[in-house]
């Protein structure tokens, strides 16, 4: 099966999603191509007259937020081909919704829409589980200052959509590399020989590069604070000691003029997500919303054949 480009109305939608669309289309392309496996869609060409069409719709099954529509109409267009099939958006990415609602329809030659069935919902589903995940804590945390943050356990190669789907979901990223920020974890400051040590040795590498460090006591957060880290992570602290952490970081900030951000990582549930945030840290780290999340039940159903 020939592969078809996708429309440049969708490319610009996606680099207005800030995603890189030549990325998309090229993620897109190889999973159908792994669908296909180098043959045909042996079951659709065996049961779907040539040139039948249909229209078809994308449809939630559970209650969620909604991320990756342009994900499933590059798969549709991909395989179809741009001038042959109209997907119609009903909702949009980031919109909250319930069991029945209808995302968006399809009108596509029936043998390409069913071939593409499968590639389309496995992104949809997938990264609106991320966004439904995500939607629940930012509203377990509802009624304080903190936001919660995602991290870099995510899926190989989807990195960039999964990021996007906790957008979608109103939750904000961390860095998405190695290279546009420094996270000074625990293994980094027994190499570098100590937590002042590991900071200066990145400034020294990176110096205009926001530097976070990790912190599992108290005591290594005066060490962070004072060695100039930008940001500091509370590793697996309790609410209690986080209460402090804050404290001391504001103190620090009344003394010196240079606010330091707090962000609570490891040991976070839904039920203590709100105690957390309350302590007065900035964000709340969360690698289950990319690593863990279910994916959101979504179907495609066709209506109408013509």
């Amino acid at each position: 099966m020939t592969l078809h480009s996708m429309s440049s109305a969708l490319r610009e939608r996606l680099s207005d999603a800030g995603l890189d669309a030549a990325h998309v289309e090229d993620l897109v392309r190889r999973t159908v191509e792994e669908d296909l496996a180098g043959g045909e869609d042996v079951t659709t060409t065996s049961t779907v007259p040539v040139g039948q069409r249909s229209i078809a719709s994308f449809t939630t099954r559970a209650r969620g937020s909604i991320a990756g529509l342009d994900l499933a109409a590059a798969a549709v267009e991909m395989v179809c081909g741009v001038g042959a099939c109209t997907f119609t958006r009903v909702s949009n990415d980031g919109q909250r919704v319930s069991p029945g609602d209808v995302l968006a329809t399809v009108e596509a030659p029936t043998r390409g829409l069913l071939t593409a069935e499968r590639t389309a919902l496995n992104f949809l589903c997938h990264l609106s589980g991320v966004a439904t995940a995500t939607a629940t804590w930012v509203d377990a945390i509802a009624g304080t200052e903190a936001k919660v943050r995602d991290t870099r356990k995510t899926t190989p190669g989807l990195r960039s959509l999964e990021k996007y789907a906790v957008r979608c979901g109103g939750g904000h990223n961390h860095r998405m590399s190695l290279s546009d920020a420094a996270l000074v974890k625990d293994n980094h400051i027994v190499a570098a020989g100590g937590v002042a040590e590991a900071f200066a040795l990145v400034r020294q590498t990176a110096p205009d590069m926001v530097v976070e460090i990790e912190v599992d006591t108290l005591e290594q957060l005066h060490v962070a604070l004072d060695a100039g880290a930008d940001l500091v992570l509370l590793d697996n602290m309790a609410p209690s000691v986080m209460s402090e952490a804050v404290g001391i970081s504001r103190q620090h900030t009344a003394r010196t003029g240079r606010r330091v951000l707090l962000e609570a990582s490891g040991g976070l549930t839904l039920a203590n997500a709100k105690d957390v945030a309350a302590t007065g840290v900035n964000f709340i780290s969360v690698g289950a919303l990319t690593h863990s999340s279910p994916i959101l039940d979504i179907g495609l159903d066709v209506q109408t054949v013509q």
